[in-house]
């Protein structure tokens, strides 16, 4: 039986899912994270370490699914770590090496989101979640993502530590007061700001603190909506220098000025509040007045397998989404470790 491979591997989860031709999802996996850089802090052992939980999610995956790695047609990998041209060798010489597939795909996983939010896989995906990923593919198929070049403007945790900047600021008087602070206090269980610094600061700590502070981030969140102005100050300049890069992405393929969609994903653009995606796509604006931001209908997975489709010869179409969607796992499958963030 003719079948394809798709998977997302990321720094929490890594996702796979064997799929028939006409779209029919038959068997998924799932393992640890999937990033060649991240997977373990020794660099030569995280590649190690990521190949074998793509493995070990594949396998799952075809077992499920009660196929062997020869009836894989063609397969898609989404991956984080997928960023410099060696890694796309690495990567692609593993999943070959493995017999992943007749045809192997590999992409960054901003392009997973992309495909996933239009079938036409044409637009610009902005992703600001624990971290931030922006991704962009043309009519043409040129393709760019941001990979390191995302350093100017990430995701939750950036935001988070901008936080907590304002309110030590705040607390130190060089910085105007601001609604914060009460919420920092209250997330930390600290009676005043500068317990808070000695708590994330000390020198003797089992782990790092300040990997903690992620959960922070909606009540930033929350607090701009409120109204607070060192709030929505943080966050509308964090929405403009998103902005910025997906700006860069849709010059770098050639639709800058086009109405292009703008697929704006990850958890901190799930909070209720518009604020940040409003800034973003204002600032997508100056240079493209028609773009549309729009939201996912599926998760990165699913439009990885639309790319492992495609890569088989099968076009996206109404007929194919029939089948597939009622397929579609639980969301169980799809959710990140918990890390008390987004």
């Amino acid at each position: 039986m003719q079948c394809v491979l798709a998977v997302d591997g990321g720094n929490t989860k890594t996702i796979a899912l064997v799929a028939a031709l006409d779209g029919t999802i038959l068997g998924t996996g799932r393992a640890g994270c999937g990033d060649i850089y991240n997977a373990d802090h020794n660099r030569a052992v995280a590649i190690k370490v990521a190949l074998g939980n793509i493995e070990k999610a594949v396998m799952t995956a075809l077992q499920a699914a009660h196929v062997a790695p020869t009836d894989l047609l063609a397969s898609a990998f989404g991956l984080a770590g997928a960023d410099w041209p060696e890694d796309f060798v690495v990567l692609h010489d593993a999943m070959s090496a493995r017999g992943f597939g007749r045809s192997i795909l590999i992409q960054n996983d901003a392009l997973g989101v992309l495909h996933a939010g239009t079938t036409r896989n044409i637009g610009v995906s902005l992703v600001c979640g624990t971290g931030a990923a922006t991704g962009a593919r043309g009519p043409d198929g040129s393709v760019w993502h941001s990979s390191f070049w995302q350093v100017s403007a990430e995701g939750g945790i950036q935001l988070a530590e901008k936080m907590l900047k304002a309110v030590f600021c705040a607390d130190m008087g060089i910085a105007p007061a601001t609604t914060l602070t009460a919420r920092v206090l209250e997330y930390f269980g600290r009676d005043t700001v500068e317990d808070v610094l000695h708590y994330l600061t000390e020198r003797e700590q089992t782990v790092r603190r300040f990997d903690s502070i992620g959960g922070l981030t909606p009540m930033l969140l929350d607090e701009a909506e409120a109204g607070d102005d060192v709030a929505r100050n943080i966050v509308q300049e964090h929405g403009q220098a998103l902005g910025r890069i997906g700006q860069v992405a849709a010059r770098r393929v050639g639709i800058e000025g086009t109405a292009f969609p703008l697929v704006l994903a990850g958890g901190v653009l799930r909070h209720p509040s518009s604020l940040l995606a409003d800034a973003i796509t204002e600032q997508m604006r100056t240079t493209s007045p028609e773009v549309q931001p729009i939201r996912s209908r599926f998760e990165p997975l699913i439009g990885v397998l639309f790319s492992a489709l495609e890569e088989a010869g099968v076009t996206i179409d109404d007929i194919l989404l029939e089948r597939l969607i009622p397929t579609i796992p639980d969301a169980e499958l799809f959710e990140s470790l918990p890390l008390r963030d987004l």
